[in-house]
């Protein structure tokens, strides 16, 4: 399985303090839904199909964040995302 690899504009969204919003769930279940579809921005057609599936997985993925659980303490997203930056300058410079 290749669940160790993920789509670098999808952020992990369980355990955060504060926990994860709605705009950042719909944002992942964009992003799926892009990478997955191959498309940006669906045309004809594809358009209700593709707004159907990110609806879809938003609901999805809200109902995994929210019924995950872990004795881990919440991870606080500045340090993370200074984390994130740190890794960047090391791997782009």
């Amino acid at each position: 399985m290749y669940l160790s690899r993920m789509c670098r504009n999808i952020r992990p969204l369980f355990n955060f303090e504060p926990p994860a919003t709605d705009e950042e769930v719909t944002a992942a279940a964009l992003q799926y839904v892009r990478k997955v579809s191959g498309t940006r921005e669906p045309k004809g057609k594809n358009v209700a199909i593709f707004e159907k599936a990110v609806a879809d997985i938003t609901r999805a993925t809200r109902r995994l964040v929210d019924s995950l659980e872990t004795k881990a303490p919440p991870k606080n997203r500045e340090e993370e995302a200074a984390k994130a930056r740190a890794r960047n300058q090391v791997r782009f410079g």
